[in-house]
């Protein structure tokens, strides 16, 4: 019963922030939108802040199946299903993240919260790119140092980021796809650190330069 409470008072968190922010997110507000009383709020969480804490934490947390592989060995799969699913999580709280950026100001603590799961993928994307270092992937691994790694990491999330979030209030700069969105944005990653292209990438610009090539040629009769 406690474990549902608790499960049931960070999911009313949310729905309440996201809606009137860290002011309009009262105590009073929260337990009825949970169905508890206040009592069992704060006999959970302490006081409002912590559950917000808490709540901004958790809402950013990805699913522990979504990681990078120790043993690179296809670069742009990998790099997509991961940005993939941390995209569908950022989706899916994108009016909470709003909501968190506009009490940014006033409430920097709460932005330190809900970064604490942005941070930890950009520290996985990068010791995934060292393994993709070690494993030889770099075709001039001497040519990329670590101010330009740390760029580029910082590149790549802060495309999927402003994707999630901003996609639907900025139609027209997210005019592609999201399948395409993503698979551009590794691609360039990959590409700016060196990567060569993955057997599939290479197979489909083949494809479509024979088709090029086809179309241009004249046929004899």
């Amino acid at each position: 019963m406690i474990d549902d409470h608790r499960h049931r008072i960070l999911h009313a968190a949310a729905r309440v922030y996201a809606q009137h922010g860290w002011r309009g997110a009262t105590t009073r507000r929260i337990a009825e939108e949970a169905g508890v009383n206040e009592v069992t709020l704060f006999r959970q969480f302490g006081s409002k802040d912590a559950l917000l804490d808490l709540m901004l934490q958790e809402a950013g947390r990805i699913d522990a199946a979504a990681t990078l592989p120790r043993d690179p060995e296809d670069p742009e799969a990998e790099l997509l299903r991961w940005l993939s699913a941390h995209h569908r999580t950022l989706r899916s709280i994108r009016t909470l993240m709003q909501q968190m950026m506009s009490d940014a100001l006033e409430r920097p603590d709460a932005a330190m919260c809900a970064s604490q799961g942005p941070s930890v993928a950009a520290a996985a994307l990068r010791e995934y790119v060292v393994q993709l270092r070690r494993r030889g992937l770099l075709l001039q691994p001497e040519l990329v140092s670590p101010t330009e790694v740390g760029a580029a990491v910082t590149m790549l999330m802060g495309a999927l980021f402003s994707d999630a979030i901003h996609r639907d209030l900025m139609p027209d700069m997210f005019a592609q796809s999201v399948e395409d969105s993503l698979r551009a944005y590794v691609r360039i990653f990959l590409r700016g650190l060196g990567v060569p292209p993955t057997t599939v990438a290479a197979d489909a610009q083949g494809d479509r330069l024979s088709t090029s090539t086809a179309s241009s040629t004249p046929v004899s009769e």
